[in-house]
């Protein structure tokens, strides 16, 4: 498995992923967008497919994780793991914290970023639709 910094060319099959994993995907636009405004955006590739990615905005010395998504037939593979760690182990600056939201439903995500330090930090009511619900915020924070 190869984690690398996408490429323009790459976002279309970053799209694809977005289409199999959310119920509000960020159309291959928008992914062109935050790329092209400086956002750090890796990819999990094998034999030439990309299986995962992760997009963030990094601010100063925080960052804020944007999406991580992971193709359903990859997923509880450890993939989603090496895209978070690999963006901590890439920042050009020591960080004092990253940060995300993530699905209060989804446990295998939660569990997760549990795991790697994230802790439960808040809730935005009703910040997801198709369906409605809360948003858990995530937060690793870094002694500096």
């Amino acid at each position: 498995m190869i984690i690398d910094k996408v490429q323009a060319e790459e976002l279309a099959e970053i799209a694809e992923i977005e289409q199999l994993c959310f119920s509000h995907p960020w159309s291959e636009k928008s992914l062109c967008d935050t790329y092209n405004n400086g956002c750090s955006v890796f990819i999990a590739a094998r034999d030439e497919k990309i299986l995962g990615y992760i997009s963030a905005e990094l601010m100063l010395d925080e960052c804020y994780i944007l999406n991580v998504a992971v193709r359903p037939e990859y997923r509880r593979r450890g993939i989603g793991r090496l895209l978070v760690e690999s963006l901590e182990n890439n920042s050009e600056k020591e960080l004092k914290f990253i940060t995300l939201e993530v699905r209060a439903s989804n446990e295998p995500a939660i569990l997760l970023y549990s795991t790697l330090g994230f802790e439960k930090v808040g809730v935005r009511k009703n910040y997801y639709s198709e369906p409605t619900e809360d948003a858990v915020i995530m937060t690793k924070t870094y002694n500096s």
